[in-house]
């Protein structure tokens, strides 16, 4: 059974989307302001989280960042406003997916469906270890080694071939740190020598080409003296 946090100050709105969710089988804990939330997500494993923007507390957009911190599963931002500017602040913080009030709750149950067959079709801790993977799409970025297309929020990404087997690499083992090591004999097919700042350089073009601030990159993260990792 998925576990599914609803935020909402609105009380009718968050015990509506539970009596509809619940009906289709979810386990639901809603929960009616952002501080209440912030603590729910630290204690507890969620499937997916529904998110109202304007909360008393902690706002929605603050409570999206907190959850891709340190999870993958799909935020579904709710808003009272009709402005790009709030969908485009979810989306690049990482929600997955938009919802303006008011909406029709089936709707709501269908986004929710779609999001977790998506999560759990892609997320590599979910699939089997038998099971291939073809595509990573996560937290705006979007990788599908089939059609070696790559995008970031919605926008391709144009890398070549060697930067593409370097971040297929990475997504392949998100959450692990990958040693330079590993990344230049698993995507060169040659023996890594002391010295070689082959890998830093293409992470760097990586970087460049996602518009990741060097310091504080989202993506593609340093672990010094380590490797590299995507979380």
């Amino acid at each position: 059974m998925s576990s599914i946090l609803v935020v909402d100050d609105e009380k009718e709105i968050a015990d509506l989307v539970k009596v509809y969710l619940t009906n289709e089988g979810f386990d639901v804990h809603v929960l009616y302001d952002g501080t209440s939330a912030c603590e729910a997500i630290q204690s507890r494993t969620y499937d997916l989280a529904i998110l109202d923007v304007m909360l008393p507390g902690v706002d929605g957009f603050t409570l999206c960042q907190k959850i891709r911190e340190q999870y993958h599963y799909p935020v579904i931002m709710l808003t009272a406003k009709v402005e790009d500017i709030d969908k485009i602040t979810g989306l690049t913080l990482g929600a997955d997916d938009y919802m303006t009030k008011p909406f029709n709750p089936l709707e709501m149950v269908a986004r929710v469906k779609a999001q977790l067959r998506r999560y759990k079709r892609y997320n590599p801790s979910s699939v089997s270890s038998n099971q291939e993977v073809y595509e990573y799409d996560f937290q705006g970025l979007i990788i599908n080694r089939q059609t070696r297309k790559c995008t970031l929020y919605g926008q391709p990404l144009q890398l070549t071939p060697l930067e593409f087997s370097i971040l297929w690499h990475l997504c392949e083992n998100r959450g692990k740190v990958v040693s330079s090591e590993e990344l230049f004999e698993a995507v060169w097919g040659e023996k890594y020598l002391d010295n070689n700042n082959t890998v830093m350089t293409h992470i760097a073009r990586i970087r460049e080409k996602m518009k990741e601030p060097p310091r504080r990159p989202k993506f593609i993260k340093t672990v010094w003296g380590v490797g590299y990792t995507i979380e």
